[in-house]
Parts: C-alpha cells; structure tokens; sequence
C-alpha cells in the first residue's frame, strides 16, 4: 500500500507540473484513487482537507471581486503608477507591498488583496500581470516566516517552543526570525531587480479613478484586523480565519442587496470565486495526507535522523535544504507539525541550544514552496487568479523567478541563522 501511494504521489506532481491546464482535474482524480484504493476511507476525506484555507480563499475572493467592483484597485494603481519611474518599480513596490501585509496576514488572503492592484496596473501599461503576480506570491510566502502571524508554520513553531508575538523579533537575546526574514527580504529583492532590469517603460501618471463604493475597502480592512486579533485569542476554532472571511462576504453581500440595490454585484462576487482552485487544492490535501497516513513521512524523518550523525553543522544543513526541497511539493503545514517533535529529539541527543535547528527547519519549510507553482497555496491562488483572466502559466514562468528568488532567500536565512543562533 506504502508503495502504491508514493507511485500515486510523485506522477501526481509529475503530471501537475507538466500539464497546467489540468491541474484541477489531476489533484481530484488523484485524491480519488487515495479513496477507491482504500489508502484513505472515504469517512476520512472531509477531516484532511483544510477548511479554514478553502473557506477563507473561497470568503476573500468573494470580497476581492466587490473590492474590485468598487474600484478602489484602480484608485491604487494610478496612486503606485504616480509614484514610480517605470514598470519594473511598479512591479517590485508591490511584491513588497505585499509582503509586508503577508507578515501579519495570511499568505493566500494577501496575495488575494494584492493581485487585482497588480492586474489593474499591468492593464493600463500594456503589459503581462504573469510576473508581477507570481512576484507578489514568493514575496507572500517570504514574510510568512516573520512573524507569529504570518503563517500556519510559525505558529506551529511558536506552540512547539512556548514562543509569544515578541520572541519572534527578539529571541533570547538574539534578533529573531523577523529580522532574519527581512535580510532574506532584501536580498530576494535585489533578486526581483535583476529578473526585472529590462522592464523599463516609463509610466505616466493617470487622472485618479474616482472610488464609487468604500465599503468593501473597510470590509478588507477589518478582515486584517480581525485575522490579527483572532491569532492572539485562545481556544478558537481551527477555521476561524475562514468564519471570518466568510462572514465578511456575507457582511458585503447583504449590503449590497439592502442598500445598493444591486443584485448583479452579488452574482459577479459569487461569480468570480475561483471554484477551480478550491478544487486543487482539496485534492491536494486529501493526496498528501494520504501518503502522510500510510507513514511515508514519518520514514523519511527516521532516515533524515540516521544520515545527519552528531555534526550539528551538518544535521543544521540537512534540515534547512531538506525542508526547501519537500515543502516544494509537499504541505509544509504537515511537513513541519511531522518534523518539530523529531528535531527535538536530534537536538537532545546533540545538546546544547535547538534554535539552530528550528529556525532552520522554518526557513526551509516556509520559503520552499517558492520553488514550484504548486508548492504553497499562495502559490496556487496567484496562479489560479492568472487562469481567470486567460492567461497560462508555466512551469517556466514561475521557476523563472521563483526559484533564483528562493535560493538567494534562504541562503541569506541560512548562514545568517548559522551564526546568530549555533
């Protein structure tokens, strides 16, 4: 059975990489043989998949589209498109734009708030929005890491170690993985300079768009807020960012029935939720958890224990390349929750201080998703909100950046991990 569905696994990936425009359909047929083969019972299926990133995909672009109907996005692009010399500054402002929302936000809901300023800017230039979106999806991934609220992973980390909101800025003394992320930040963005040097064609200021409706602005707004606090509440449901997003459509939708009077924008929003990328990413879960049942996960986390010896150098490396090269394929959510308790246990048997090892696993685990399109979901948002508006990506357009993006990213991590924390 173990073997059946690592068979199932790697020409899943396989066939995802190869073959965009089916990415859907092969996730969901994928998940299906997991099922009629018995490697997960079907009573098991709805438990795997993540409902608090489905709703909350599902909830935010909801509100994007009314956010988009308003447009406030226009209003934004003209304001960035003002305040920039040329196209490749238009392009890097807002993948640091939308990192530094991802530092405090999930990395799907940004790059859902984020990309249809990117789509409007890359409109009214005249040029592909392909770039500048998977630009503002690495970047999303990037600031994950940075602190308490950014990711699932570092909250992951932050119950493993008993860590709080600060220690992630200050860790025993030492500058934390927020500042370690902001010197990959910038280096990444050096990185974004370069792949985007001959994208020089001026850009002229615009007559401002003039904003019909702000309510969907605040509604956005408050779903930042309410995200941010709801890390800090104890006891909450696993999908209260979803609840969350969700109610917030459901908040807009009623508005704009009772007060605007208009039904077609309640159709558009419904309209626009990208039901293709929910469908992949559904699959996705049930596929990886699948081979997480069957202990393909846990054997490769004994082998990684038995390669690494006593060279805390050498475990450290293994841990940071290792975690890149899964967690591009496999869900670092899983990935990590699977390798914390292991690590804990190399680092007893080494002694000393284990921060190396975790924050090397959470480097590796967050930023290697940048690697392959389908290897974070904001990754696949991006790509899913690109398919909409008629344009493929390949997997030559995204490992075009993504993949100098990720390596200068967590090189920088990497060494500077090295020598704060061993």
């Amino acid at each position: 059975m173990k073997i059946t569905a690592i068979i199932i696994f790697i020409l899943t990936y396989v066939l995802l990489l190869s073959l965009p425009k089916h990415r859907a359909k092969i996730a969901v047929t994928s998940a299906s043989l997991f099922v009629i083969l018995g490697i997960i019972p079907l009573s098991g299926v709805f438990s795997i998949i993540d409902w608090n990133v489905i709703f909350m995909i599902a909830g935010t672009m909801g509100l994007v589209s009314l956010f988009i109907d308003s447009k406030m996005p226009s209003l934004l692009a003209d304001i960035i498109i003002a305040k920039t010399p040329n196209v490749m500054w238009a392009i890097v402002s807002l993948a640091l734009f939308a990192g530094i929302i991802s530092a405090f936000v999930d990395n799907v809901a940004t790059v859902l708030m984020v990309a249809p300023v990117a789509l409007t800017i890359c409109r009214k230039l005249g040029v592909s929005p392909i770039s500048s979106i998977i630009a503002i999806s690495v970047s999303s991934n990037l600031q994950g890491a940075a602190t308490l609220v950014g990711d699932t992973t570092s909250i992951l980390l932050a119950g493993h170690l008993d860590m709080n909101f600060f220690d992630f800025f200050i860790y025993k003394g030492t500058p934390g993985l927020f500042f370690i992320v902001q010197v990959g930040a910038v280096m990444s963005t050096l990185v974004l300079l370069w792949i985007f040097r001959k994208e020089k064609q001026p850009v002229a200021a615009l007559e401002k768009t003039v904003v019909t409706d702000y309510f969907p602005s605040i509604l956005l707004v408050l779903m930042v807020i309410l995200l941010i606090i709801a890390s800090f509440v104890p006891n909450t449901p696993d999908t209260i960012n979803g609840i969350i997003c969700m109610a917030l459509l459901f908040v807009g939708l009623i508005k704009s029935y009772v007060v605007n009077h208009d039904r077609k924008l309640i159709t558009n929003a419904i309209r626009e939720i990208d039901y293709v990328t929910l469908l992949l990413l559904s699959g996705l879960f049930v596929v990886v958890g699948g081979i997480s049942e069957v202990g393909v996960i846990e054997d490769i986390a004994a082998i990684f224990v038995r390669i690494s010896g006593d060279n805390l150098f050498l475990v450290y490396t293994l841990i940071v390349w290792f975690s890149v090269l899964i967690s591009a394929f496999i869900d670092n959510i899983i990935y990590t929750a699977t390798m914390l308790p292991v690590i804990g246990g190399i680092a007893s048997l080494l002694g000393g201080d284990p921060t190396v090892l975790y924050f090397g696993l959470i480097i590796g685990a967050t930023l290697g998703g940048n690697l392959t399109p389908i290897g974070a979901s904001a990754n696949i948002a991006g790509i899913g909100i690109l398919s909409k508006q008629g344009f493929e990506v390949t997997t030559k357009d995204f490992t075009r950046i993504g993949v100098p993006f990720t390596l200068v990213a967590v090189l920088s991590g990497y060494i500077l991990t090295w020598f704060l924390f061993a």
